[in-house]
């Protein structure tokens, strides 16, 4: 039986984690999970899946979930440090679904007591790629992506010899407001912005995936992940969601990964490789589906997107600029401070300083991530 740490047990990709656990009980044991703020949910998975130890990063809760799992047998964590402490218990597996760069610190925490890193936190490789994916191999740590495009890539690239590869096509929904004319983007509202076609995710994942920064931020973990330079990426619409990413090969081959868009299957294939689970999701039914559609992303109407190329190009400051600008956008939008097309204009302009401070460690990172969010701020109240 493989140990898993969950750290983001009560998000979106946390809960279907623990429903794949939930499925191969015999397989997987939910040793130590850690969450945010959603006190209630963590108790409800700590009473079904009795892990040794739960962390919530709000202390104001902790006497609460204290209470609530007084005599089980479980260790309650809150706070910064004790939710590092979580981190750092042994487990087979971490899997990383913290969202935005607040999963950082407590991944690289993970590094020292897991022999997998399933991850799904694409931030952490965007604002500390180099750092990340350094201490994994330093430590020995495998990496296997949760991600359902860079799933898709690493199975297609699996046993291929990467002296074949050509390049890799990431592809991205569109999102909600795929037909959209630019007048109507820029003045789309919350609700509006919250109806992604395809997947159930959590609020700020679907906002960026409806401006197409989730596909900005992945086009950056696709480049550490794989080694590749941003000439080996093409990013291409497919509405549908069902080929999830493929891989082109110099023999003029296309291997593509094709699936429900459901997240289970690329956690599951995280924590089970090289083998794979049976899991309950709807099959595909290709007939019924008919036809596959791909178009080129409309970059006027959703410029994050080619930022992501820019960011990469001029350095790690100017990466964790990139993505703190949006984290601090997406937030007043959700907020109600503003329309959507403020998110792209704040990351825009923000984007237009010189971000080239040196980094060289998570202070540094954690430096220029405050520095980025005191002007994000500055420019959203403007």
């Amino acid at each position: 039986m493989k140990t898993i740490t969950l750290l983001g047990a009560s998000g979106s990709i946390g809960q279907s984690c623990l429903d794949v656990v939930r499925q191969h009980p015999q397989a997987f044991r939910a040793k130590t999970l850690v969450a945010g703020r959603n006190a209630q949910q963590l108790v409800k998975d700590a009473l079904e899946f009795r892990p040794d130890c739960v962390a919530l990063a709000d202390t104001s809760q902790a006497a609460a979930v204290a209470a609530a799992l007084e005599g089980k047998g479980i260790e309650v964590l809150a706070g910064h440090d004790g939710l590092l402490e979580a981190c750092q218990r042994d487990n087979d597996i971490c899997v990383s679904a913290i969202t935005g760069i607040a999963g950082l610190e407590p991944t690289l925490a993970a590094l020292a007591s897991t022999r997998r890193l399933a991850l799904a936190n694409k931030e952490s490789l965007v604002c500390g790629g180099s750092l990340l994916m350094q201490a994994a191999q330093r430590q020995g740590v495998e990496i296997v992506p949760v991600d359902s495009e860079h799933s898709a890539i690493f199975q297609a690239l699996h046993q291929q010899p990467r002296k074949a590869l050509r390049n890799i096509v990431l592809t991205a929904s569109g999102g909600p407001f795929r037909t959209w004319r630019a007048e109507a983007i820029a003045a789309a509202k919350r609700e509006q912005a919250l109806v992604h076609p395809n997947w159930d995710m959590g609020a700020k994942v679907t906002i960026d995936s409806a401006s197409l920064m989730n596909k900005a931020l992945e086009f950056i973990e696709a480049l550490y992940l794989f080694d590749l330079q941003p000439r080996d990426i093409e990013v291409v619409v497919h509405p549908q969601s069902i080929i999830h990413s493929m891989v082109q090969y110099h023999d003029g081959s296309y291997l593509a990964q094709l699936g429900a868009p459901d997240m289970r299957s690329p956690i599951a294939y995280a924590l089970t490789y090289p083998d794979r689970a049976a899991l309950s999701v709807e099959p595909l039914d290709l007939v019924s589906l008919g036809r596959l559609e791909f178009e080129e992303p409309r970059h006027a109407d959703f410029p994050l997107l080619k930022l992501a190329e820019y960011a990469w190009q001029a350095g790690p400051a100017a990466m964790i600029a990139f993505n703190a600008l949006n984290e601090e956008a997406v937030a007043a939008f959700l907020g109600g401070r503003f329309t959507f097309g403020a998110i792209a204009r704040v990351v825009v302009e923000g984007m237009q300083r010189e971000w080239n401070q040196a980094i060289h460690g998570l202070s540094d990172i954690q430096d220029a991530d405050k520095s980025a969010r005191r002007l994000a701020q500055a420019l959203i109240a403007r």
